[in-house]
């Protein structure tokens, strides 16, 4: 099927079209934000698109939350559903990006104190060893899968080194065995009923992540090291409260799987974005110093790794001029919002020299993404991997190759070859980039949901507010 050209007065928003996960901004997002006041879903929530209206909803915690957790998933599933039964749910309850006040401030202050701006940009020296290993890996493989071999690769590698795994802790068969559990169990962040075996599934995968960061909590409280891990197992709060041994596993659950989401696929949208615009990418090859900052923040702009966020209205509250009652839901589509023509010129086009970051991709208010500073940085670090790339080919159909690395020899002394973004949906809805320039299907360790839309490498829809991510992206806490 194909998006329609245009939409009228009868559309009602589905999330779950394949046409709109394809392709959202046109005509679905811009139809919305032309639409008077908020739009209505369905019977059981609204839907927030401008800019504006977004902010509005996404910065008001005293109106809107997180509201009733158990309440929020029987939805989905009917009111005899009891989602504290399972594991996988009952750590998202835990998780404070689903929280609201006083809970929420008591353990993200906890964790704001453990994961200082300081230890994040204490990191920037060995992003860079992880990145320049990546790519000389890259070299000598030859036949690569850019999402696998090196956008899911870079955060969790550096995640390993501030939770500080060691030894077997970060073996290859260890990293895919928690990347995988992470992916299955993180699918209780999607907002549908779950077949039973899927759910199962979860909440195994949930037990497994949790024995595991559990046993690192008791292995740093007995060898405290200088690690993000250590930091909060002794972090107190003023009253002298520290975080329990479920707390440290339940944020490090959502740290670890946050912590490679939204960098993962701020690469990969970036990079499949700019090679459709390749002036974009020759601006980047040109100025990579100069540009990387801004291209991180455009690449979140344009192609954000969480493209939308609920909230519950805790009180009566106006949005746009729409009364909102108490208990009622609000989709905020921070995709929608970040392409607005009345915040961003030119919203629809990519544009790596943008000046202006009011983008929401992070989300914002109390729920803005804790981890941002260290997302951020890690894209920065990867996209001045363009300093070692030609232009890419051009065809009729447009940009088709690029060559990441090139004069610069790898350890056969050879370079890498160039990079072909298939022109089918591979299986699962990965597309991936292979020197061979055919279609690769996704990883065992990584299921549909961690990857994008065949559209081009986009995350699927979840609750959480962020970008990493950010799986998505910094984290989404």
């Amino acid at each position: 099927m194909n998006a329609p050209a245009r939409l009228d007065s009868s559309y009602r928003f589905d999330p779950a079209d394949p046409d709109l996960i394809r392709s959202p901004y046109v005509p679905y997002y811009e139809h919305l934000r032309l639409q008077p006041g908020l739009h209505k879903a369905s019977t059981e929530y609204y839907v927030a698109s401008r800019h504006a209206d977004v902010r509005d909803v996404i910065t008001n915690h005293a109106a809107f939350g997180q509201g009733n957790f158990v309440h929020n998933i029987q939805l989905y599933y009917g009111p005899g559903f009891d989602p504290m039964a399972h594991s996988s749910y009952r750590w998202l309850s835990e998780v404070f990006v689903m929280q609201d006040p006083p809970a929420h401030t008591r353990l993200r202050k906890l964790v704001a104190f453990a994961l200082t701006p300081k230890r994040v940009a204490a990191m920037q020296p060995r992003i860079q060893q992880i990145v320049d290993g990546l790519i000389d890996a890259m070299l000598a493989k030859g036949d690569i899968e850019l999402l696998w071999d090196f956008a899911y690769q870079l955060p969790t590698l550096v995640m390993c080194d501030m939770l500080g795994l060691e030894g077997d802790e970060r073996s290859p068969e260890s990293l895919a065995k928690l990347t995988r559990a992470v992916a299955e169990s993180f699918i209780v962040f999607e907002t549908r009923a779950l077949p039973d075996d899927i759910l199962a599934n979860a909440d195994a995968q949930m037990d497994y992540l949790n024995e595991f960061f559990g046993g690192l909590y008791e292995r740093k409280r007995a060898e405290p090291k200088d690690d993000l891990t250590s930091a909060l197992v002794a972090v107190r709060d003023e009253d002298g409260s520290m975080l329990s041994k479920a707390e440290v596993a339940n944020v490090i659950v959502a740290m670890f799987g946050a912590g490679f989401e939204t960098t993962a696929h701020l690469i990969g949208n970036g990079m499949l974005a700019m090679h459709r615009q390749a002036d974009q990418w020759l601006a980047l090859v040109a100025q990579p110093e100069e540009l990387a900052p801004r291209a991180v923040e455009e690449c979140l702009r344009y192609e954000s790794s969480l493209q939308g966020t609920y909230r519950t209205a805790l009180q009566p509250a106006t949005v746009g001029g729409f009364e909102v009652k108490p208990g009622e839901r609000v989709l905020c589509l921070l995709g929608a919002a970040n392409r607005d023509p009345a915040v961003f010129e030119r919203a629809e086009t990519m544009d790596i020299t943008r000046k202006d970051s009011r983008m929401l991709s992070f989300g914002g208010g109390i729920h803005h993404c804790i981890g941002q500073q260290l997302a951020r940085l890690e894209g920065r670090v990867a996209l001045r991997l363009a300093r070692h790339a030609p232009a890419p080919h051009r065809g009729r159909r447009g940009p088709r190759r690029l060559a990441t690395r090139v004069p610069v020899p790898g350890p056969h002394g050879t370079a890498l070859p160039g990079l072909t973004r298939p022109r089918t949906p591979a299986a699962h809805g990965v597309t991936c980039w292979r020197a061979t320039g055919t279609p690769s299907s996704a990883r065992g360790s990584l299921p549909s949901r961690s990857a994008a839309s065949a559209a081009g490498l986009r995350s699927r829809w979840r609750t959480r507010c962020q970008a990493r991510r950010c799986p998505p992206a910094g984290p989404a806490w």
